[in-house]
């Protein structure tokens, strides 16, 4: 009983990894070549091909180890290199200032 649930618990791991992979495969691949140059990042080749790597790993060889390298791999470009091209490429928020909140601009109450 209590090995089915951990076997359930790391078949929902797997499948959120192999996820997160892909989407971040798709965020690398949409990029543009130069937004890479500009940012200061590694070039579009080299994370397409780590990510490339993650999601096949992820699908045909679940090594563990493997697994978190590739998961190490993800986060930092979802966390550090994604941010970085969304600013050089003028995406994200357009315009407004930092003390516009969801509605507009906050105005202290008055």
């Amino acid at each position: 009983m209590l090995l089915e649930g951990f076997g359930t618990i790391l078949w929902l791991l797997n499948l959120a990894m192999l996820v997160l992979a892909v989407v971040a495969l798709g965020f690398a691949a949409f990029a543009r070549e130069d937004a890479y140059r500009a940012a200061g990042k590694q070039s579009k080749m080299l994370w397409l091909i780590l990510l490339g790597v993650t999601v096949a790993v992820n699908l045909i060889i679940p090594m563990l180890f493997l697994q978190i390298a590739g998961l190490i791999a993800t986060i930092v470009f979802l966390v550090d290199v994604r941010p970085a091209l969304q600013q050089v490429s003028g995406g994200g928020r357009r315009g407004g200032s930092s003390s516009d909140g969801p509605y507009g601009p906050y105005n202290g109450g008055r």
